[in-house]
């Protein structure tokens, strides 16, 4: 009878051994790499961090961050989302990195990295505890907007397109122009 080699699981330890910089996630005790990510990938990121500052500090709801940022979750996952937003009534989880589940995580689409955004990411995210999930998809200039159920899984809370006007059902009153984000 042949044997089935398997690979040792990666640990939080592991993932910290990595030199500075690397692009990096710990999903499920498998290292993750990431090529850095295409310029369109980078402008729609800035684009919806700014909407979400704007909207946000005046209002002191909490922080907005961008990747590169770490985000240590309660599954002992490491990942690193494009846009975090935790709120002022969460911020002792803002430490040297994010340790605990954000508010809000927001993924931008990469072509290569669709799967684990649509189906790894979301399910983890929704296993952590995050209420409220963004998949931005630049291919299709479009934003679904997923809310964690009483269920713990993710409902559709929304599906917006360029001619649309983004909102959240965790941000309330906010209204993101969709166009202006992919340009």
């Amino acid at each position: 009878m042949s044997q089935v080699k398997t690979r040792p699981r990666k640990s939080a330890d592991d993932f910290m051994q990595l030199p500075e910089g690397t692009l990096a996630e710990l999903i499920g005790g498998e290292l993750l790499m990431t090529p850095s990510p295409k310029s369109l990938h980078q402008i729609v990121t800035g684009n919806i961090y700014m909407g979400l500052r704007v909207f946000v500090d005046p209002r002191g709801l909490g922080r907005v961050l961008a990747a590169p940022m770490d985000v240590h979750l309660p599954t002992g996952d490491i990942v690193e989302p494009d846009v975090i937003f935790v709120s002022s009534a969460r911020s002792s989880i803002l430490q040297d990195w994010v340790r605990g589940a954000p508010d809000l995580l927001v993924e931008v689409i990469s072509p290569d990295g669709v799967e684990r955004d649509r189906l790894v990411k979301r399910d983890l995210y929704a296993r952590s505890g995050v209420r409220e999930y963004w998949l931005v998809d630049p291919a299709s200039r479009s934003v679904e907007v997923l809310k964690l159920g009483a269920s713990g899984s993710y409902d559709p809370a929304g599906y917006f397109e360029e001619r649309d006007t983004l909102s959240s059902p965790f941000l309330s009153g906010l209204a993101l122009p969709v166009a202006p984000l992919f340009k």
